[in-house]
C-alpha cells in the first residue's frame, strides 16, 4: 500500500469512528434531560444507558464476523442507519422499554457496526504488520477527537434549544458516517500472517484464542476498562452536579478528556511498535489507579474537573492499540475484527455494570463514593493481570523474523 492510500484508509476509518465514538460518548449528558423530561428516574435512564453499554459491545464480534460476507461499506451503512433512527426516534419515547429499545439495542448496536473491532479489523487486513501499532493508535485518536468535539456541541444545542434538537443533531451527524464508508472499500483483503494455518476457519480460530490463556488476561483487563469509562462518561455530569458546579464543566470535562487520549493513543500506538504491550497496558491501568485516587482526595473545583480529565485523557481509550495488537500479534489480522470484538464485548459487560451501579449508588447513597473505590481496586487488578500475557519483545520478534 502506497503512502496515500495509506492515509485516506487511515483518515476516513478515524472519521467514522469520531462520530461514532464521539456520540456515543456524550450521551451521558442526556441523563438529566431525560429523567426531566420523561419523570422514568436517574436508574431507568441509567439501565437504558447500561444495556447500551452491553449491547454495542455485543454487536462487534457479530458484525466481525459478518465483515468478510457483506464487506466494511455495508456494515457502516447499515449501523449509521440504526444510529440516526434510534437517536431520533429517542424523544418520543415515554418509557422505560422505549429507552431500552431506542438508545439500548437499537442506537448502541447501530454505532457497534462503525467502531473499533470493525474499523481497526479493516484496516489490519490492508496492512502490513509493522504498520498496524501506529494505525490503530491513530484511528483510536479518532474517537477520543469525538469526544472533543460532539460533548461541549451536544450542551451547547441542549442549552440553546433544548435536548431534543441536540437528539436530532446527533442522529443528523451519525448520517455522515456513510460516504466515508465508501472510502475504505468493501471487501477487505487479508494479509497473510507468517505461521498461521493456511486456509485456518473462524471456528478453528476461535477455538484456538478462547483456549488461550493471554487472551482472556485480555478480556479481563479490558472489562475494568468499560466498567470506568462507562461509569465517567454516564455519571461524571451528576458527580459535577453534586459538587454544586454548572454542566458545562461536565461538558468541558469531557471534551478534555477527549483531546488527552488523542495524545495518549497516538503515544501508546507509537511506543507499542518499541516496547511490549502488556506492560504499557500496566502501566495505563495503574496511572487510573493512581488518578482516581488522588481525585478523590483533591478539592472538588472546576480546575480539578479539567485536571482530572486531562490525567484520564492521556489513558482513556489508550488500552484499545496494545489490547488490539496483542490481539492480531497472538492470532494474526485474518479474523481480528472477530476476536478483538469479543474482547470489546467483556469491555461493554464491565460498561454495563459501571453504568447501570452509578445509577443505583447515586439512588441509595446520594454519591458516586462506593464507585470511586471499586473504580480504583479494578483498575489495579487489570493492571496485574496483564502481566502473565504471552509476549516476546518487539526486538526479539525483529530479530527472529
Amino acid at each position: 500500500m502506497d503512502r496515500r492510500a495509506y492515509w485516506v484508509l487511515v483518515l476516513c476509518a478515524s472519521a467514522i469512528l469520531m462520530i461514532t465514538m464521539g456520540v456515543r460518548q456524550s450521551l451521558g449528558l442526556f441523563v438529566s434531560p431525560l429523567n426531566t423530561a420523561t419523570g422514568l428516574g436517574i436508574v431507568t435512564v441509567s439501565f437504558a444507558l447500561a444495556v447500551g453499554q452491553f449491547v454495542w459491545g455485543a454487536a462487534q464480534p457479530i458484525f466481525g464476523a459478518l465483515l468478510d460476507r457483506a464487506g466494511t461499506v455495508r456494515i457502516i451503512v447499515i449501523g449509521a442507519l440504526m444510529m440516526a433512527l434510534g437517536l431520533a426516534a429517542t424523544p418520543f419515547m415515554d418509557s422505560g422499554f422505549g429507552l431500552v429499545l431506542m438508545l439500548g439495542i437499537l442506537t448502541a448496536a447501530g454505532a457497534g457496526a462503525g467502531s473499533f473491532s470493525i474499523l481497526i479489523g479493516s484496516a489490519a487486513q490492508r496492512l502490513p504488520a509493522e504498520r498496524r501499532a501506529f494505525a490503530s493508535g491513530f484511528i483510536n485518536a479518532g474517537g477520543s477527537f469525538g469526544q472533543f468535539v460532539f460533548a461541549p456541541l451536544s450542551q451547547a444545542v441542549i442549552a440553546a434549544f433544548g435536548w431534543v434538537t441536540a437528539m436530532w443533531t446527533l442522529a443528523a451527524a451519525c448520517l455522515a458516517t456513510i460516504p466515508l464508508a465508501f472510502k475504505l472499500g468493501n471487501k477487505p483483503k487479508a494479509v497473510p500472517v507468517a505461521g498461521a494455518p493456511k486456509e485456518i476457519t473462524l471456528k478453528e480460530q476461535m477455538n484456538i484464542a478462547f483456549q488461550d490463556r493471554s487472551y482472556w488476561c485480555l478480556h479481563a483487563g479490558f472489562f475494568t476498562c468499560g466498567f470506568h469509562i462507562a461509569f465517567l462518561v454516564t455519571h461524571l455530569p451528576g458527580e459535577v452536579g453534586l459538587c454544586g458546579l454548572p454542566a458545562a464543566v461536565s461538558a468541558a470535562s469531557l471534551a478534555i478528556i477527549g483531546i488527552a487520549n488523542i495524545a495518549g493513543s497516538l503515544s501508546v500506538g507509537w511506543l507499542a511498535q518499541k516496547h511490549r504491550m502488556k506492560m504499557l497496558l500496566f502501566w495505563v491501568y495503574g496511572a487510573r489507579a493512581v488518578a482516581v485516587a488522588v481525585y478523590l482526595v483533591a478539592p472538588k473545583t472546576a480546575l480539578t474537573f479539567y485536571i482530572f480529565g486531562a490525567v484520564l485523557g492521556l489513558t482513556w481509550l489508550a488500552t484499545v492499540p496494545p489490547t488490539a495488537g496483542l490481539v492480531s500479534k497472538l492470532f494474526g489480522a485474518r479474523y481480528l475484527a472477530t476476536l478483538f470484538g469479543f474482547t470489546l464485548l467483556s469491555h461493554q459487560i464491565g460498561g454495563f455494570f459501571g453504568a447501570w451501579l452509578g445509577g443505583i449508588a447515586i439512588d441509595s447513597t446520594g454519591n458516586y463514593q462506593w464507585m470511586w473505590y471499586a473504580d480504583i481496586a479494578l483498575a489495579g487488578l487489570a493492571a496485574i493481570v496483564n502481566l502473565p500475557i504471552r509476549e516476546a519483545h518487539p526486538r526479539a520478534a525483529a530479530m527472529a523474523t
